[in-house]
C-alpha cells in the first residue's frame, strides 16, 4: 500500500503522532496516559513512516538503534527508584525537585523519569519488531 497519498501524508502523520505521543507521556501521572500508551502511539508513527517510506527511512530518522533506545530506557526507568534509597525510604517512592527557570517553577519528579523510561522502552521495543517484520517482508 505505497500509493503516492500515503507516501505524502505519511510523515506529516508521523510527526503529529509523536508529538501527541508526547503530550500524552507527560500528561501522565496527573490524568490518563502515561509512558506506555505514549510509547505505543510513537511506535505506530514508526510503523506507519515505516510502511509508507520504507525501513531504510526509518532507520535514518531515529539515529540510534531501536533495541538501544529500549535499553536507555530500562536503565533511565531503573535509576528514577535510587533518589529514595538516599532519602531512607521504600525504593520507588515520589521524589520531587522544583527547579526555577526564567522565573517558571518547574516541577521535576521521579515518576516523570519513570515514565519517560517505559516510553523509551515501548518506542524501542515495539519499533524494533515493527521494522524487523516490515524489513522481512520487503524480501
Amino acid at each position: 500500500m505505497r500509493t503516492i497519498i500515503f507516501r505524502t501524508i505519511a510523515p506529516y502523520l508521523s510527526a503529529l503522532m509523536v508529538l501527541f505521543s508526547i503530550f500524552v507521556l507527560l500528561r501522565g501521572h496527573n490524568e490518563p496516559g502515561g509512558g506506555f500508551i505514549g510509547g505505543l502511539i510513537a511506535a505506530s508513527a514508526l510503523a506507519i513512516f515505516g510502511i509508507a517510506c520504507g525501513v531504510a527511512s526509518v532507520r535514518r530518522a531515529i539515529v540510534f538503534h531501536p533495541m538501544g533506545v529500549s535499553g536507555f530506557g530500562l536503565f533511565l526507568a531503573a535509576v528514577a527508584g535510587i533518589p529514595s534509597i538516599f532519602k531512607a525510604q521504600a525504593f520507588m517512592t515520589s521524589q520531587w525537585l522544583e527547579v526555577h527557570v526564567f522565573g517558571v517553577e518547574i516541577a521535576l519528579s521521579t515518576p516523570l523519569f519513570f515514565d519517560i523510561g517505559v516510553y523509551l522502552v515501548v518506542v524501542g521495543a515495539i519499533g524494533s519488531i515493527a521494522l524487523a517484520l516490515e524489513e522481512r517482508e520487503a524480501d
